[in-house]
C-alpha cells in the first residue's frame, strides 16, 4: 500500500502518528507555496511608473541637453534633432499619432507650427515733436521692411477686439494710412510673454484697418535694458500669414517706462518712422504630439493633456547671457529638458499600462520665444479642447529642493489630491506658487490652455523662491546634465507620471476654484 495515496484512516497509536507527521512535512511546502501565490494574486501591482529606472531618465536627459544639440533653438537643427528623438521614442514606446493627425495622408507625431525668422534690429529713429528716438536704445523694431514716413498719430488702447470679453479699442477710429499708438499686452495680462504673443495679433488688425506702422509702449514688469538684450537680436515669431506673401507693416516696442517719450507721444499728432527694417524668412518648427487610448468605455472619450517646452535658447549671443568661447551653448538641462524627460517617462508608463482616460502628450516648441508652440495649438488643436479635463504642465526655471516638487496653480486647479498622493509616493512633498511677485501661472506654456478655459497647473522641481541658487544655471551655459541631481529626476518624473495617472483615472474632472479668473472661460468650454 502506498501510505502517501491512501484515503483509508488510520487507526491512532505511535507508529501511526509518525505517518501523519510524515505526510504533513512532506505537503507543507507545497501549502506555503500556494498560500503565497493567492496573498500575490490579492495584492495590485504597482504602476510601470514606480519601475522607471534612473539610467532612463538619466539617458534622456544627457541627450536632450548634449551639446550636439546647440541649445535647441526654435526653428534651427538642434530643434528639429530634439523633435525628431522625441518621436521616435513615441514610436518605440508603442505612443501613437494622433488620430487624423496626417501628413500627405500618413499619420505623423508632427504638428507643423511656421514662423517668421527675423535678424537684428534695424538702425533707425522715430521723432515725436522735440523728441528723436533712437532704434536699439529707446525702441525696438519687432516686425516690418525698411520705411520712412510721416503720418498722423492715432491712439487706440491695447489695439485688440473680443467681442466676449468686450474689447473693442478701434470702435470709432479711422486709422487708414495712420500710424497706431498701442498699450502693450492685453487688459488681461501684462508679462513679456502675453506681450510677445498678442504682437501679431495687433499687428495683423492693425493691417487689416488700413494702419501703416505701429508703436507699442512696452510697460511689462521687466527692466528695459533687458528686453534689449532679448529682442533687438534675432528673433522668431509666428507666421502672420501661411504663405508669408504679405508684407507686414513696422512695429516698434518703445520704452514705455520711460516718463518723457510716452509724454512725447501722447502730445504730439503726427511722427515721422525710419528704420531699415528687419530682414525675415519663413521656417518651421513642431510641436510633438502622442496619443495614448484609455481603457474606460466611457472616459476615454476624454483625455487629460501633459505638456513641456522642449526648445531653449540656442548659442552665443543667441543666449542673451555671458559666454566664453570655450562654453557659448546653452544647454537648457533644467529648462526645459527636465520637463521633457518627464513626459518622456510618462510615455512610458501610460503606454505600458493606461488609465481610464485617454492621454495626449505634447512636447511644445517656441516656449522661450512667447508660448507660441502652445499658442499655435490651442488655436489648432489636434483633439476637441472641451474633451481635455486637464492640462498638466511641466516646466522650471531650476530646483534647489530636492526634498519637493513645486506645483503653479496646486489650489486652483482642483488637483491638489491627485499631487500631493503622487508626490508623496515616490518622497515628495508639495510647496504651492512660489515666487508670487513673478506671475509664473501666467509665465508658462500652461496659460495657453487655461485661457480656453482648462485647469492648468505647472509641475516645477522644487523651489521656493527666487535666489541665487536658481538663477545661477537658469538661462546660462553652466545649465548642463553634469550638474544635475540624477536621483531627484527620476522620483519628479516618476511623481509627475503618477499624477497624471490618477488625475486620468478620477471619476469626476478637475474644475477651477470658484471666482478664478479663467473660471467664465472653463464654464464657455465645458457649457456649464
Amino acid at each position: 500500500m502506498d501510505i502517501h495515496n491512501s484515503t483509508e484512516l488510520l487507526p491512532i497509536n505511535p507508529v501511526n502518528l509518525k505517518i501523519l507527521k510524515s505526510r504533513y512535512l512532506f505537503f507543507l511546502p507545497a501549502l506555503l507555496l500556494l498560500s503565497i501565490q493567492a496573498f500575490s494574486q490579492k495584492k495590485t501591482p504597482l504602476p510601470p511608473e514606480f519601475s522607471i529606472k534612473k539610467s532612463e531618465t538619466e539617458a534622456h536627459m544627457r541627450f536632450l541637453a548634449a551639446d550636439e544639440l546647440l541649445g535647441r533653438r526654435t526653428g534651427e537643427q538642434g530643434n528639429l534633432v530634439a523633435a525628431r528623438y522625441i518621436a521616435e521614442q513615441f514610436r518605440k514606446l508603442g505612443v501613437l499619432p494622433v488620430p487624423g493627425n496626417t501628413t500627405s495622408g500618413t499619420s505623423t507625431y508632427y504638428q507643423n507650427v511656421p514662423f517668421e525668422k527675423m535678424g537684428s534690429n534695424g538702425s533707425g529713429e522715430i521723432v515725436a515733436g522735440d523728441e528723436h528716438l533712437k532704434s536699439g536704445e529707446d525702441w525696438i523694431l519687432m516686425n516690418g521692411e525698411a520705411t520712412d514716413i510721416t503720418a498722423p498719430l492715432v491712439y487706440a488702447g491695447f489695439g485688440l477686439e473680443n467681442a466676449a470679453k468686450g474689447w473693442d479699442d478701434y470702435k470709432g477710429l479711422d486709422v487708414k494710412g495712420k500710424i497706431v499708438l498701442l498699450q502693450s499686452g492685453t487688459p488681461d495680462v501684462q508679462t513679456p510673454s502675453e506681450i510677445i504673443a498678442s504682437s501679431t495679433e495687433k499687428r495683423k488688425l492693425a493691417a487689416e484697418k488700413g494702419a501703416v506702422a505701429i508703436i507699442e509702449l512696452f510697460n511689462a514688469p521687466m527692466p528695459w535694458n533687458m528686453v534689449n538684450r532679448y529682442f533687438a537680436g534675432e528673433r522668431i515669431a509666428l507666421a502672420d500669414a501661411k504663405d508669408g506673401s504679405r508684407k507686414s507693416i513696422p512695429h516698434a516696442w518703445v520704452n514705455g517706462k520711460e516718463a518723457k517719450i510716452t509724454r512725447a507721444l501722447r502730445a504730439v499728432q503726427s511722427v515721422t518712422f525710419k528704420t531699415s527694417g528687419r530682414k525675415s524668412q519663413l521656417v518651421n518648427s513642431y510641436n510633438v504630439a502622442g496619443f495614448i487610448q484609455g481603457t474606460d468605455p466611457t472616459l476615454k472619450s476624454e483625455y487629460i493633456l501633459l505638456s513641456a517646452h522642449y526648445d531653449h535658447v540656442g548659442v552665443g549671443k543667441q543666449g542673451g547671457q555671458a559666454f566664453t568661447p570655450e562654453d557659448s551653448i546653452f544647454n537648457g538641462a533644467r529648462d526645459n529638458a527636465f520637463g521633457t524627460v518627464a513626459l518622456l517617462t510618462a510615455a512610458e508608463a501610460l503606454s505600458k499600462n493606461p488609465p481610464k482616460r485617454s492621454v495626449l502628450i505634447v512636447a511644445l516648441t517656441a516656449e522661450e520665444v512667447g508660448l507660441l508652440g502652445s499658442r499655435y495649438y490651442a488655436a489648432h488643436p489636434l483633439l476637441p479642447m472641451n474633451k481635455c479635463i486637464l492640462n498638466l504642465n511641466s516646466d522650471g526655471a531650476g530646483y534647489n529642493d530636492t526634498t519637493i516638487v513645486s506645483v503653479i496653480g496646486l489650489d486652483r486647479t482642483g488637483v491638489k489630491t491627485e499631487i500631493e498622493t503622487a508626490s508623496k509616493a515616490f518622497g515628495l512633498g508639495v510647496f504651492a506658487d512660489p515666487s508670487p511677485e513673478q506671475g509664473l501661472f501666467d509665465r508658462s506654456d500652461n496659460v495657453s490652455f487655461a485661457k480656453e478655459g482648462i485647469p492648468a497647473p505647472t509641475f516645477t522641481p522644487g523651489f521656493k523662491e527666487f535666489n541665487g541658487d536658481i538663477m545661477k544655471n537658469y538661462h546660462q551655459v553652466s545649465d548642463n546634465p553634469e550638474t544635475v541631481d540624477f536621483n531627484y529626476l527620476l522620483k519628479f518624473c516618476q511623481a509627475f507620471t503618477y499624477t497624471a495617472r490618477l488625475i486620468a483615472d478620477r471619476k469626476i474632472a478637475p474644475q477651477w476654484i470658484a471666482g478664478d479668473k479663467y473660471e467664465a472661460a472653463a464654464k464657455k468650454l465645458y457649457g456649464k
